[in-house]
C-alpha cells in the first residue's frame, strides 16, 4: 500500500455468527376480491381452464396435420381484478411440470395508481397435468381450512378475474408498440425456460426454428432457468413459436445501442502532451482498468504507457482493436488521467498511474455492425477475453455504452442481468467491479426542458443492474471563455447542479433500485436567447482523440465522462488497497458521497416530508457526488471502519424444496471511547454506514411482484438503540434468540408480542 496519512481500518474477523429468523411474519399480504358466489366463482375458472385446453388441443390437432412443429402442453394467461392481487406463487408446481413464466403489471387507464393495476401471470400446463389446477378448484369448492375455516385455495382462486388460453401479448415483456408488425421481421430475444441444463432446450428450439423458416442466432446467454436467443421474426412468427416449443417464457424486443457523439474540436499544441508525457510513470501493481468500447487508438503518446498492443482486444477478431468512433479514446484518456488532463497540461510536476489499461471493443467499426445483439453475451465475452489473456491481475471494468432507449424502467434485462451476474461471480465465483454509465439525453430539444426533463429521461439498459456502480452527470462547467460564444450562449445548469445530459430514476417503481449510484461531472450545454441549445468545448472535459495525426486533444460530455472518472477513483482505491473486494471499492465510494447544497436545493420539494424529499434525491441524483480523499482513507476527524466478511443468509430445508433463513453477523465496533470523550459536551457525532454486497440474479419476468426475487438475499442492517444492551438488541433482531436452546435468556410471551409490534 502506498503511504498515506490515516489509511481506513480493517476489522478482520470481527463478525460474531448467530442462527437467524426474521422476527417478522412471513405469511402473505394479498389483496383479493371477496367472492360470494363460491360454486360461480369455482365454475368460472374451470370453464375458462377447460376452453384454454379445446382450443390447444384443436391446433395440436391441426398442426399435426399439416406435419408442422407442435407444443405437448398448454399456454394459459390469468388476470386479477383491477388493484387486487393473484397468488402467484401457486401456479409454480415444479415437480408437476406445471410452471410460472412471467409476471406482469397492466394499468388499463394508463396512470402508475396501483389502484389501477392489473395483475397478469402466463403459466405452462403440460398434457395429462390438468386435473391438478382441476383438483384445486374443487377443493376450494368443496374444502374448508382446518384453523381459518375458509375454503381451500381460497387466495389462489378467488383472485383470479379472466383466465384464458394465452396469446402473443402474454408473453411479450416490452410495450406493445414494439412487438414486431404481423409481417415486417424484427430482430427479438426469446427468453426459453430449463430445469437443470440448457443445452437440450436450445437444440430443440434451434432446430423448431429451421422447421419454420425462423432465423435463429447460435450465441445464446444464461441465467438461472433461463437462457435468452435471439432470432428474426415477425408477430406471426411469434405465434407460430407459441404453438410449436413447450419451453417459452418470454419475448423482448433485441437492443440496439445509442449513437455517440465523437466529441467537438478542441485541438492543442502537440508539445503540451509530449511534455505531459515526459512526466509520466506508471506504477506496476498488477491493477488495470478495462474499458469496454469502441476500440482505443493506443498510438495516442497519452496513452501509450498505459496501453500495450496485448492488452488491445475485440469480441469479434475480424473487426481489429482500432477506434474508428473516437469514443474508446476519448473514455481512456479520462479513464487514465482523471478530468483534469487540461491542469495537468499546464502542471511542471511527476505524474504516477497505478494500474495499467485494456481495451475491449465492444461496437465495431461502421460498415461492420451486426444487428440483433445481445449486449449481455457480448458484455461477458470482452470481460473474458481481458481475463484470458491476464487471469491474475486485478481489474476494474468500465462500460459507458448504453442502449439508445429506457423502455427497462428499471427492470431487469438480459444485458442488465448479464451485469449483475458477472459482477456477483454467480458463474464462476469471480467477482467483479463494474463501473456503468447512467445514460444520456442527447436530444438537444429535451435540454431546452432542463431540469424537468432529466426527470422523465430514465436510466438506459444496462444500467438498471443492481451490482454495477451506475454514474450520473452533475456540473461546475459554467464559464464559457471563447469570447464570441460567449455574447451568445449561457450555460443552461448552474455551478453544482445536475447535468442536462444526465438520466434518472425517479419514475421507476419503488421496487427497483435508486439509479444512478452516485454522479460526478458531466459538463454543461449552452442555450441561447431563442433557445437553440448546443454543446460547447469550454463546457465539456478535455480528453484524448483517437486521430493523433489530426489532434491530439478533443472534448467528452454526459455520463461517458463522469463514468470514465469515477473509474479512474476506482483504479487508485484498488491500487492503494490491494486487498479491498469490489463491494467495498464500491461501498467506499458510495459511502463518501454527499448531496451537496446546490443540488439538494435545486430538487427540494417543499411539498413533501424529508422522507419523500430524501427518496426524490436518491432517485434523481443516487448518493450524490463522491469525495475521493474520504474514499482514498480516513482523516483527523473522520474514521471510516471496514468489514469484510462471508454470511450465508439463506439454507435448504430438510424437505430439499425450500430455504429458510441460517445466519446473522453480530459486529460490536471498537468505538474510540476515550477519543470521544475528550470532545466538547455539545460536539455532534454522526455514524454512517454502508452495507454493499452483490445479488445472484435472475432476470426472468417470473415473481417479480415479490421485489425480493431479483435481488436474492435482501441483507439489511440494524444498530442498537442507546437504551438497549447487546442482549435486548439480538432479541429484538432475530426470533431464533426468543427461545435459547442453551439455557440463556428467554423472550418472554409479552416481549415477543411487544417485539412484534415494534417491528410492524
Amino acid at each position: 500500500m502506498a503511504d498515506l496519512d490515516f489509511p481506513h481500518l480493517f476489522l478482520n474477523g470481527s463478525a460474531q455468527e448467530q442462527d437467524y429468523t426474521s422476527p417478522q411474519s412471513g405469511r402473505d399480504n394479498l389483496e383479493v376480491p371477496e367472492r360470494t358466489d363460491r360454486n360461480g366463482q369455482a365454475d368460472f375458472v374451470k370453464n375458462g381452464l377447460e376452453a384454454a385446453w379445446i382450443s390447444s388441443e384443436q391446433a395440436r390437432e391441426e398442426r399435426k396435420a399439416v406435419a408442422l412443429p407442435t407444443r405437448n402442453g398448454t399456454y394459459i394467461q390469468f388476470d386479477s381484478a383491477i388493484g387486487f392481487d393473484l397468488k402467484t406463487k401457486s401456479f409454480d408446481l415444479k415437480q408437476s411440470g406445471i410452471r410460472l413464466l412471467n409476471v406482469s403489471e397492466d394499468a388499463p387507464d394508463g396512470g402508475g395508481d396501483n389502484a389501477g393495476v392489473i395483475t397478469k401471470a402466463t403459466i405452462y400446463v403440460p398434457a395429462g397435468k390438468e386435473g391438478i389446477l382441476l383438483g384445486k378448484i374443487e377443493k376450494y369448492r368443496t374444502e374448508e381450512n382446518a384453523k381459518s375455516g375458509n375454503p381451500r385455495n381460497q387466495g389462489l382462486i378467488d383472485g383470479i378475474e379472466n383466465v384464458q388460453e394465452a396469446i402473443v401479448e402474454s408473453f411479450w415483456r416490452d410495450p406493445l408498440n414494439l412487438l414486431p408488425p404481423p409481417d415486417n421481421p424484427e430482430w427479438c430475444e426469446v427468453w426459453l425456460r430449463f430445469s437443470d441444463t440448457p443445452d437440450e432446450v436450445i437444440t430443440s428450439f434451434q432446430e423448431v426454428c429451421q422447421q419454420l423458416e425462423i432465423f435463429a442466432k447460435d450465441e445464446y446467454l444464461t441465467f438461472p432457468e433461463r437462457v435468452v436467443l435471439i432470432i428474426q421474426a415477425t408477430q406471426r412468427t411469434l405465434s407460430e413459436l407459441m404453438l410449436s416449443f413447450d419451453y417459452i417464457a418470454e419475448f423482448r424486443r433485441a437492443k440496439e445501442t445509442a449513437d455517440f457523439w465523437l466529441g467537438l474540436d478542441n485541438a492543442d499544441q502537440t508539445e503540451w502532451v509530449n511534455d505531459l508525457v515526459a512526466r509520466v510513470s506508471v506504477i506496476d501493481n498488477n491493477h488495470s482498468i478495462c474499458v469496454i468500447d469502441t476500440g482505443v487508438n493506443n498510438g495516442h503518446a497519452m496513452l501509450a504507457p498505459v496501453l500495450n498492443d496485448s492488452d488491445c482486444h475485440s469480441v469479434d477478431d475480424e473487426w481489429g482493436t482500432a477506434d474508428t468512433h473516437g469514443h474508446g479514446t476519448l473514455m481512456s484518456g479520462v479513464v487514465t488521467y482523471g478530468g483534469n488532463i487540461d491542469w495537468l497540461l499546464q502542471s511542471d510536476g511527476p505524474i504516477e498511474i497505478p494500474f495499467k489499461l485494456e481495451s475491449v471493443k465492444l461496437i465495431p467499426s461502421p460498415g461492420n455492425h451486426h444487428d440483433g445483439e445481445l449486449y449481455g453475451l457480448r458484455t461477458k465475452q470482452a470481460i473474458s477475453r481481458a481475463e484470458i489473456e491476464n487471469p491474475d491481475i486485478n481489474r476494474t471494468t468500465c462500460l459507458a455504452i448504453t442502449s439508445d432507449d429506457f423502455r427497462d424502467k428499471g427492470r431487469p434485462s438480459s444485458w442488465s442481468g448479464a451485469i449483475d451476474q458477472l459482477a456477483s461471480g454467480a458463474e464462476d465465483g469471480t467477482r467483479r467491479l463494474i463501473v456503468l454509465s447512467a445514460g444520456n439525453i442527447t436530444d438537444p430539444q429535451e435540454w431546452r426542458g432542463y431540469p424537468d426533463t432529466n426527470i422523465t429521461n430514465l436510466i438506459h439498459d444496462p444500467g438498471q443492474a443492481w451490482n454495477a456502480l451506475t454514474i450520473g452527470s452533475v456540473t461546475n462547467k459554467v464559464t464559457i471563455e471563447n469570447e464570441e460564444l460567449s455574447q451568445t450562449y449561457s450555460p443552461i445548469a448552474q455551478a453544482g447542479q445536475l447535468s442536462p445530459f444526465s438520466t434518472t430514476s425517479y419514475l421507476w417503481e419503488s421496487k427497483w433500485p435508486n439509479k444512478p449510484d452516485i454522479v460526478f461531472e458531466g459538463g454543461n450545454a449552452g442555450i441561447d436567447e431563442t433557445g437553440f441549445a448546443t454543446e460547447l468545448d469550454d463546457l465539456s472535459i478535455l480528453s484524448t482523440h483517437h486521430k493523433p495525426q489530426e489532434r491530439q486533444l478533443s472534448s467528452i460530455l454526459a455520463t461517458s465522462a463522469s463514468t470514465a472518472q469515477v473509474a479512474n477513483f476506482a483504479g487508485n482505491i484498488a491500487a492503494l488497497y490491494p486487498n479491498m473486494w469490489p463491494e467495498t471499492i464500491r461501498g467506499l465510494l458510495i459511502h463518501s458521497a454527499n448531496w451537496t447544497e446546490t443540488i439538494w436545493n435545486q430538487f427540494y420539494a417543499a411539498g413533501n416530508s424529508e422522507k419523500k424529499n430524501i427518496e426524490r434525491m436518491l432517485r434523481i441524483c443516487g448518493y450524490g457526488v463522491p469525495d475521493f480523499g474520504k474514499a482514498q482513507q480516513c482523516a483527523s476527524n473522520s474514521l471510516t471502519l471496514i468489514a469484510q466478511e462471508t454470511i450465508q443468509p439463506f439454507e435448504l430445508k430438510e424437505t430439499g424444496r425450500e430455504y429458510k433463513t441460517k445466519d446473522m453477523h453480530l459486529h460490536e465496533l471498537p468505538w474510540p471511547v476515550e477519543a470521544l470523550r475528550d470532545l466538547p459536551g455539545e460536539t455532534p457525532v454522526t455514524i454512517n454506514i454502508t452495507l454493499s454486497y452483490f445479488v445472484e440474479p435472475g432476470p426472468g419476468e417470473i415473481g417479480w411482484r415479490d421485489k425480493y426475487r431479483y435481488r436474492s438475499h435482501g441483507l439489511h442492517f440494524d444498530i442498537k438503540k442507546p437504551t438497549e444492551n447487546i442482549e435486548e438488541f439480538v432479541l429484538r433482531s432475530n426470533r431464533a434468540a426468543w427461545d435459547d436452546p442453551d439455557g440463556g435468556r428467554t423472550a418472554t410471551t409479552s416481549e415477543k408480542e411487544a417485539l412484534k409490534l415494534d417491528i410492524a
